[in-house]
């Protein structure tokens, strides 16, 4: 798989990444051995960069990506996240910081961090503050690369002014355009994308189903792209998606995601899946290309998407 770069500051990662949360959060009950195996997988076809946060599993998601990496350590880099807390708040005091980066240390079994992010802005903790602690890390060895996830464009530049800023990442895919609206600012900053829930939370997978379908603590339940008056259009944008992708002898998701790397160069998706082979599908959608009509027709067919995407 071919590298991309990652804001100014060396950060080099897969074209595609692999995003950790739906082993142990939010998508209802996992099966450790299979995420391992298909974490583990994703690194043997190339994937190198993996991406966490504390607020997944508080704790149990960051120990399941790090056993899984511990043989391969050397060969990926590992991202993760603070800043919320146990009851979906908001907590980026510079104590609570500390504290949560080094349980994320001890949970990824490891001595570094190579990508710290500051999960959601957190309104009652000056940026500035936050970047500060962060920046603490930095200057100890014990992390790489500084993110910001979640945010404004105002909070990027405050941020970037006391630190370099590598990253931003934010929720991207034909569902959510949103954040194209900071694109001038990280184009200005020299800031790289990452780009998470670029399957839409599931709806670009190939296999969405309406609610009804799954758990009741499952995050869907709580998404209006899943709302019973939005459902007819969207599933209408993914029979118009799916059969350009049938066309092209490739699956929706590889669509969906090679659509995200054709966007920008600096862009790097982190679907995820606890089944190696879905990994395997999304991995190859890093060799898919398109022509501008085609490329062209997917994002006039975003533009029937219904309900807004989640906010964190």
């Amino acid at each position: 798989m071919h590298h991309r770069t990652l804001g100014r500051q060396g950060l080099v990662v897969s074209a595609i990444g692999y995003g950790a949360m739906g082993t142990t959060f939010a998508y209802g009950p996992g099966d450790d051995t299979e995420s391992i195996a298909a974490i583990r997988h994703a690194h043997d076809l190339g994937v190198t960069h993996f991406d966490t946060a504390e607020l997944y599993g508080w704790g149990t998601g960051e120990r399941l990506l790090g056993t899984a990496l511990a043989p391969v350590r050397d060969e990926v880099t590992i991202a993760t996240k603070f800043g919320f807390t146990d009851t979906y708040g908001q907590d980026s005091r510079p104590e609570h910081v500390r504290e949560v980066v080094d349980a994320s240390l001890r949970n990824l079994g490891t001595d570094s961090i190579d990508l710290l992010y500051q999960h959601v802005h957190d309104p009652k903790v000056p940026i500035e503050d936050v970047v500060g602690v962060m920046q603490e890390f930095v200057q100890a060895g014990k992390v790489r690369y500084l993110g910001l996830s979640n945010t404004d464009a105002e909070n990027i530049r405050r941020a970037n002014a006391v630190h370099p800023i590598s990253v931003l990442q934010t929720e991207y895919s034909v569902f959510a355009r949103e954040s194209e609206d900071l694109f001038p600012v990280v184009d200005e900053l020299g800031i790289g994308l990452v780009a998470y829930s670029p399957l839409a939370r599931g709806f670009l997978s190939g296999a969405v189903r309406p609610r009804s379908a799954y758990a009741q603590d499952d995050i869907r339940q709580f998404l209006e792209w899943w709302a019973p008056e939005h459902w007819d259009a969207n599933t209408a944008v993914v029979a118009g998606l799916t059969e350009l992708a049938d066309a092209k002898g490739i699956s929706l998701s590889q669509l969906a995601l090679a659509w995200i790397l054709a966007q920008r160069d600096d862009i790097v998706p982190i679907p995820g899946s606890r089944s190696p082979g879905r990994v395997a599908e999304n991995v190859a959608a890093a060799a898919v290309t398109f022509s501008s009509e085609e490329l062209e027709r997917i994002t006039t067919l975003g533009h029937g998407v219904r309900g807004k995407r989640a906010t964190g």
